[in-house]
C-alpha cells in the first residue's frame, strides 16, 4: 500500500513537471531548504541582479525565510530586497514568492495571494521564481479547492507558464502583461500550507 501511495505521488509529481514544462516554465526540484535558496542565488547571479537601478530582486514574506536566512541572502546577493513595494517591483528583474499549490493536471500555481506583496512579486518583474512544497502538488483544481477556506482567503491566484497574450492574428507575445519568464522550484522539505 505505501509503494501505490509513492508511486501515485510521483506520477503526480511528473505530469505537473511535464504539463508546467509544456507552457514554457522551466520546473528545478530539490531535497532541502538549503538546496532551494543555493539554486535561487546561483539564478539570481546568473541574472545579473545587483543593487543598481533596475537590476534588483524583491522577495515576497514567506515561511520559509526567517531572520537568519533573509541576512545570509542578503548577504549573498546584493540587490535583494525584502521591503516589497510596488515601484520596487515594478523596477525589479526579479521577483520570488512561495505559491501553496500546484496542479498536476494544468501545470498551474495556486497561491493564496491576500498579501499584496505576493501579487506584486509573481506579476510585475519580468522574471519570476516560485518555491512550491512538493508535497503541495496536487492532482486537479477539485483536490486543491478542498484546502481552501473562503473565509480565509479573499484573492487566490493561479499561474500558469510565463505569461501570454495573442493578437486577432494568432501571433503570440510573452511577457506583455507579466512576467516572461518562471521558474518552479519543488523543494521536497518545504510544509505544505494548512
Amino acid at each position: 500500500l505505501m509503494n501505490a501511495a509513492v508511486a501515485e505521488s510521483s506520477a503526480i509529481i511528473e505530469a505537473f513537471k511535464m504539463r508546467a514544462e509544456a507552457v514554457s516554465a522551466q520546473v528545478q526540484r530539490v531535497a532541502t531548504k538549503e538546496l532551494a535558496m543555493e539554486l535561487i542565488v546561483r539564478l539570481l547571479h546568473q541574472e545579473g541582479v545587483e543593487d543598481a537601478p533596475h537590476s534588483h530582486a524583491v522577495w515576497a514574506a514567506c515561511p520559509m525565510i526567517g531572520p537568519a536566512e533573509r541576512q545570509k541572502l542578503e548577504g549573498a546577493v546584493p540587490g535583494l530586497k525584502f521591503a516589497v513595494t510596488r515601484d520596487e517591483a515594478a523596477n525589479a528583474k526579479v521577483g520570488i514568492s512561495q505559491v501553496d499549490w500546484a496542479l498536476a493536471n494544468t501545470g498551474t500555481l495556486v497561491q493564496n495571494a491576500d498579501a499584496v506583496d505576493k501579487r506584486l512579486v509573481s506579476t510585475l518583474p519580468p522574471m519570476h521564481i516560485a518555491l512550491v512544497a512538493t508535497g503541495a502538488v496536487l492532482p486537479d483544481l477539485p483536490a486543491v479547492l478542498q484546502q481552501i477556506d473562503p473565509r480565509k482567503s479573499n484573492y487566490i491566484s493561479f499561474i500558469t507558464g510565463p505569461s501570454r497574450t495573442a493578437d486577432i492574428e494568432r501571433v503570440l507575445t510573452i511577457g506583455v502583461h507579466g512576467p516572461a519568464r518562471l521558474v518552479i522550484v519543488m523543494v521536497d522539505d518545504l510544509e505544505v500550507a494548512s
